[in-house]
């Protein structure tokens, strides 16, 4: 089962509205402090709030991370990382506290309800295909007993009014492009100034380092996430995407389950499946076999450092497929739903502006285009070019600094004066890496 819906959670929203308007009135009252960071991810500790802390890090700062479990507190722990609970009372006054306060999917990846009057880095956690925010009509979905009635519209407009709100206590909203900056803009209602284009700090393990050496290191983390796959298999990753509280209508059927084990299986390879943590959708296929893993955010929180470890990708709408353009990965896009997911939530642009006109419709399609890539050096090579072009469009940094750009764009934005070394830097920075926008250099791509 679906373990959320924007309308459930919309639902949570509107019920606590009490509790957004106690934590204003802390804010008002209990003085922040710059020299106070704190940091959260939706997923756990990882994405590009954990590539930022090695950046404030780095440059003399002690920010504490916010987390939701024992096991974000012990993934901490490993990484030297201090935590509080984002839930305690500790929780609560560290982020009234906070002068910045670093998210990666919302608020409530710290304290939602005290960060009001802070300077608010949201780094978002992937290149949107997908509407999103205030762009695409679910996130104002309200629950489904209130949808048809005189109410509705009102909690959509109060539900609106609360998104914009939230959306204006944001600083810093980096992008990774200019094309990206767009989306980005209009999803959130904000204004140039607060979405500059630094590149995607999530992204920069994709671009640090040999390629050689990146490989090989996804390739252990890979084994030791899933260690009933064969070490010596090539690697396929199949990541569907979120559908909003609905299942996935791509699950294979038992005969699409038998196709796609025989391509693996005459190309030595094992799909590793990585459901939406968000998601429902059994992908169990209906006999034994080890060609099929499972990858799921409770193996591997953050699954972009293992994109260099992989020989293809099978997706539908995910930001992944623009993630992995930079390794760059021959991808098969398998959409059964393209006009009903356009309907219900959109596209930024076409589809097949991303996904081609040759994506499938269901896996028989799918494992045919796999059993090519994997087995036609031309094909696999056509299909990284396509990568290659798709990176072109959305990426305009792949030089691994773009969490350095974002660092930098966050105290070029605060007051008073940053450190020496950072102060040093700025000064020879480009203007692109501060909260005023520009477009980055030819040297820089």
């Amino acid at each position: 089962m679906a373990s959320f819906s924007f309308g459930a959670g919309n639902a949570r929203k509107l019920a606590t509205i009490p509790l957004y308007a106690a934590g204003r009135l802390l804010t008002l009252v209990v003085p922040r402090s710059r020299d106070q960071w704190i940091f959260g991810c939706g997923v756990g500790i990882g994405d590009g709030a954990l590539a930022l802390w090695h950046e404030a890090v780095a440059d003399g700062r002690t920010p504490v991370w916010l987390v939701s479990s024992d096991r974000e507190a012990r993934d901490a722990a490993v990484r030297g990382i201090p935590t509080v609970r984002k839930g305690s009372p500790r929780g609560l006054w560290r982020t009234a506290r906070a002068g910045v306060i670093v998210v990666t999917h919302g608020f409530g990846d710290v304290n939602r309800y005290a960060v009001s009057g802070a300077f608010v880095v949201q780094l978002w956690h992937g290149i949107p295909l997908k509407r999103i925010g205030l762009d695409s009509p679910e996130t104002l979905r309200v629950p489904t007993m209130i949808a048809r009635t005189p109410a509705a519209p009102v909690l959509r407009g109060l539900l609106r009014a609360m998104y914009r709100g939230a959306a204006r206590r944001i600083r810093i909203l980096p992008a990774a492009s200019h094309l990206v900056r767009g989306r980005l803009e209009s999803a959130f209602a904000l204004a140039d100034a607060r979405v500059p284009v630094t590149g995607e700090p999530r992204v920069d393990v994709l671009s640090r380092g040999a390629v050689d050496e990146r490989r090989a290191d996804a390739r252990a983390a890979i084994g030791r996430a899933a260690p009933r796959a064969d070490p010596s298999a090539r690697y396929v990753l199949y990541a569907p995407t979120w559908r909003d509280g609905a299942a996935d209508p791509a699950v294979p059927t038992d005969a699409e389950w038998a196709r796609i084990i025989e391509v693996l299986t005459r190309h030595d390879a094992t799909m590793l499946v990585r459901s939406h943590p968000l998601g429902a959708g059994e992908y169990a296929p209906p006999f034994p076999t080890d060609r099929v893993q499972p990858l799921g955010s409770d193996l591997v929180a953050d699954v972009t450092p293992l994109l260099t470890g992989l020989d293809a990708l099978v997706t539908d709408y995910s930001s992944l497929a623009f993630d992995a353009a930079l390794v760059p990965l021959p991808v098969v896009f398998l959409a059964p739903d393209v006009d009903d997911y356009a309907e219900r939530r959109g596209f930024y642009g076409r589809y097949d502006e991303v996904a081609g006109d040759d994506w499938s419709t269901d896996w028989s399609g799918a494992a045919a285009q796999l059993d090519d890539i994997l087995g036609d050096a031309a094909e696999r090579e056509r299909r990284v070019a396509r990568s290659r072009a798709r990176s072109e469009r959305v990426h305009a940094y792949r030089d691994g600094g773009n969490a350095a750009r974002v660092y930098r764009a966050i105290l070029a934005g605060m007051v008073p004066t940053p450190s020496p070394r950072i102060a040093g830097a700025l000064r020879g920075a480009p203007r692109q890496v501060g909260p005023d926008d520009a477009r980055p250099t030819e040297g820089t791509r």
